[in-house]
This record gives structure tokens, sequence and C-alpha cells, in this order.
């Protein structure tokens, strides 16, 4: 399988990467991470692709790492489809304290615009 991990610097995009390497390891899918611009991350992009670097070692995964830039959501959409990702992953999801998933702006996009599948990695 096909997929695109898109990842912002978030703890639950970083906890999505160590997650999807897994899974691509044990399931030998091709895997490219998308670094994406997030405004509410603190870490550069630089330090991103490093903890992407050394959980892919970690996972013994080659993977293709790319940074992306203009608005994330859609350049993820736009990547998957017009490439041929078969899934778009992403970190995602936190419980409201009335228990509703509550979802970021780029987990929201892509979920209401991909024409592919898309799995939020909780």
């Amino acid at each position: 399988m096909k997929v695109l991990l898109g990842i912002g610097g978030s703890e639950d995009s970083l906890d999505a990467l160590s997650k999807t390497a897994e899974r691509a390891r044990e399931a030998g899918d091709d895997l490219t991470v998308a670094i994406v611009e997030n405004p509410e991350s603190d870490r550069t992009p630089d330090e991103i692709e490093d903890a992407v670097a050394r959980v892919l070692d970690e996972y013994d995964i080659d993977a293709t790492v790319r940074h992306v830039s203009g608005d994330p959501g859609s350049q993820l959409v736009t990547i998957a489809e017009s490439e041929d990702f078969d899934q778009i992953a992403l970190g995602g999801g936190e419980r409201s304290p009335m228990g509703k998933l509550r979802l970021g702006h780029i987990a929201e996009f892509v979920l209401l615009n991909a024409h592919v599948s898309v799995t939020l990695v909780r």
C-alpha cells in the first residue's frame, strides 16, 4: 500500500509517525512522510526532519521524506490524489472533556476533502 503520512511537529503527529512506521515495516507499505507547515507547532522543520530520521532508522524503514509548503491540508490532498497514494495517515483527534473527538484544522480538511482513504492515528 502506498501511504502518505502528513506531520507538522505536534505530539500527536510524532506518535502517528512511530505507529505508521511500525505498520509500514510489518505490512511492507511504501511510506512517504510529508513534513507540513504547522503554525501551532513549536518545532522547526529541521527538528521535525531529525525526529523523522530517528524513527525511520529505529524501524529500519526506507521512506521518502519531503517538505511541503502552502496550505497543509490542501497540499496533502493534492499530493495523495495526483501521485496515486492509497491512503493518507495523520495524527489527530483528541477528546474533549465531554468525550467528543476534536480534530485539528488540517485533519478536518483532509477528512472532508480527500478522495482516498484517510486514517487518523491516535
